[in-house]
């Protein structure tokens, strides 16, 4: 063996009836549950506050 690592496998979709966020590695929060069914929420990290937003499209934007 050479010792370079072989590339990572491409994500993988869920299996059918399951959401991706059932299938999400440990630590990863959905936003579903952050958000809790509101456009925007106030996060404080740090001593400073910052502005979690959905948009329409569904993205996610984070302000400070």
């Amino acid at each position: 063996m050479n010792g370079a690592t072989p590339p990572s496998s491409p994500p993988q979709a869920a299996p059918a009836g399951t959401s991706a966020a059932q299938n999400a590695p440990a630590g990863v929060v959905p936003s579903e549950r952050i958000l809790q069914g509101h456009r925007s929420v106030a996060i404080a990290h740090n001593g400073s506050v910052y502005r979690l937003q959905a948009t329409r499209q569904g993205k996610l934007i984070l302000t400070k």
